[in-house]
């Protein structure tokens, strides 16, 4: 009897863990949702953005190129020669129950961490996450590698705050020369299955015109057979584009993170469920032979009993 009961308090107690993954995955899969919705708008609008961009930019250098000229290159798309200081912002998630999906972005910035330290760089890590910060914070202790922890506040705002606010802070940084180049390692959300860990530069900016071909160019620099007229001048235009294409592309970083994370949550939590349905099919079945085993026995007994009688 004592092992009958110890089965109900089992089977009673995942019973109880089933209904809250049970309600922690349609938490996740709600705010997946929401979060996807911003996703799938923005890939329309930063294409179209950074369209915008390459084609001022390939109509500026094919004035340099005609009028034998230089431009100075607005401040988002200042190379540095031979960079020395990188700043590596890190995505992850402040809780767990996602699967792997902390211990794969950790995995992805230590690596990157890595090769800078073997190439001899400066490395600054700003984590927006507690999970990965401990796991960096423990993995480089005692290398020239610094470490730290975004102010919580940044996740207590809107995603287009947080983008707004980041950028402003990377701008600064960057005039006052405290970091040559920047990275950005998240998970780029693909389905909610599937997402891609990467680590992505965003300042400055990778606006790459040398490998287009000859028909994207008429097709960047042409609508049909009419051409574009900039008012006021080129360059005034692609200075006042760049911003906007940092920010943007600071918030799909940040959205597609924030999709990674419920998605990942959601297909933790939805296995959880099962594995705990499938526990208490389990041991449900073993109670019950039990129980059927133990009324077999005392029917036995009191049979044998009236027999004896």
């Amino acid at each position: 009897m004592a092992q009958l009961k110890e089965l109900r308090t089992r089977i009673e107690a995942i019973k109880s863990t089933q209904k809250i993954t049970s309600a922690m995955k349609m938490i996740a899969a709600a705010r997946l949702r929401k979060v996807q919705i911003l996703v799938d708008k923005n890939v329309g609008y930063a294409d179209n953005l950074r369209r915008s961009a390459l084609r001022v930019l390939t109509e500026i250098e094919n004035e340099e190129k005609s009028k034998n000229i230089q431009y100075v290159r607005p401040l988002f798309l200042r190379e540095v020669q031979n960079p020395q200081n990188y700043e590596l912002y890190v995505l992850s998630s402040d809780r767990g129950l996602c699967g792997a999906y902390n211990t794969n972005i950790a995995k992805k910035a230590t690596t990157r961490i890595k090769q800078l330290l073997k190439a001899g760089k400066n490395v600054n890590v700003i984590c927006i996450g507690k999970k990965a910060y401990r796991t960096l914070q423990r993995t480089f202790a005692g290398t020239p590698a610094k470490i730290s922890n975004l102010q919580v506040d940044v996740k207590d705002i809107s995603y287009a705050e947080q983008a707004v606010k980041i950028v402003h802070t990377l701008i600064q940084k960057f005039e006052r020369k405290e970091f040559d180049v920047c990275e950005f390692v998240y998970a780029n959300f693909i389905t909610a299955l599937s997402r891609i860990f990467e680590c992505e530069r965003v300042f400055p900016l990778n606006l790459n015109t040398e490998n287009l071909s000859e028909e994207e160019r008429n097709k960047l620099l042409f609508a049909g057979e009419a051409s574009y007229e900039y008012m006021p001048d080129k360059m005034t235009v692609l200075t006042d584009i760049l911003p906007i294409l940092f920010t943007d592309t600071v918030f799909q970083i940040i959205v597609n993170a924030a999709a990674s994370e419920h998605s990942a949550r959601m297909s933790s939590m939805d296995s959880a469920t099962r594995n705990a349905k499938k526990m208490i099919s389990e041991l449900t079945l073993k109670y019950n032979s039990l129980r059927q085993s133990a009324i077999t026995t005392e029917l036995i007994e009191i049979i044998a009993g009236a027999e004896a009688i």
